[in-house]
């Protein structure tokens, strides 16, 4: 009896340090590639469903394309429409991912904008107000960022923006230009993701492209997510950065949000 006990011991101990060992071996593992995505998504209310918020809809597409790091507009915290919930938070939990709400406006009795999720720990999370022409009337926007420490000890930055939706494009090339200032003292790479409100042949693309590397060239319509005609959301990094396109897809989820969401892969460099 003795001996089965000491037997059944040796194997749990043996079970035990060998989860340690995995478990404190992975973070050092530093990655070699990031997945990134970007995503619109319209308060987690399925166009199709007027009035129902579905945030299990959003994690589930998300979740099923495994990012690393998931920059999120339109995003509720605790108003009438969307009920007594942080979606960030929300999602964060249902992720096991770390996130950071930056708010663009009072909303309903709550608060209305933009989230960062992360795999890995986020720190120094800055929400930058970015400029509308006052007699335009137009929605505040604002630039969201997050440090994130990877694995190995190599830090980045990355941020989620949503801009300006009026016709004219106005506030969107104020706003661009902000972004891109605030971009140009970056020491850290940098990715920034988020819903533009502008397609690849505007002036405002046209702007992005001066400080940024977009991840697409040729860039797929992601809204409407029936039949879709227009490409307005896009992952872009600095190129001192050093990333390298591996990927770069528009997802065909087509229920939870109004906005297809977009993915890319980077080879990070060493």
């Amino acid at each position: 009896m003795k001996r089965s006990l000491l037997f059944i011991a040796a194997i749990l101990l043996t079970v035990s340090c060998s989860r340690k060992m995995q478990s404190a071996g992975a973070p050092d593992s530093a990655p070699s590639a990031i997945r990134v995505m970007s995503y619109n998504v319209h308060h987690c209310n399925p166009p199709s469903k007027p009035g129902l918020i579905d945030i299990d809809a959003i994690a589930a597409a998300i979740k099923l394309q495994n990012p690393d790091l998931v920059a999120l507009q339109e995003i509720d915290v605790n108003t009438k429409r969307s009920g007594p919930y942080n979606q960030a938070g929300e999602l964060a939990k249902k992720l096991g991912m770390n996130f950071f709400f930056g708010k663009g406006i009072d909303f309903e009795g709550g608060e209305y904008g933009v989230a960062i999720l992360s795999r890995y720990p986020v720190s120094e999370g800055k929400v930058f107000r970015l400029p509308t022409v006052s007699s335009t009337k137009g929605e505040p926007r604002v630039l969201t960022t997050v440090k994130v420490s990877l694995p190995g000890g190599k830090m980045i930055r990355f941020g989620s923006t949503h801009l300006d939706a009026q016709n004219a494009h106005t506030n969107r090339e104020l706003q661009i230009k902000e972004i891109n200032r605030i971009s140009s003292g970056e020491t850290l790479p940098f990715i920034l993701a988020g819903d533009l409100n502008a397609t690849p042949e505007s002036g405002v693309i046209a702007e992005l492209d001066k400080q940024f590397t977009r991840t697409c060239k040729v860039c797929e319509p992601t809204i409407p997510v029936i039949n879709p005609t227009k490409a307005i959301d896009f992952i872009s990094f600095l190129p001192a950065s050093g990333f390298k396109v591996i990927s770069h897809e528009v997802v065909p989820e087509r229920y939870a949000s109004d906005h297809l969401p977009v993915i890319a892969v980077l080879q990070i460099q060493k």
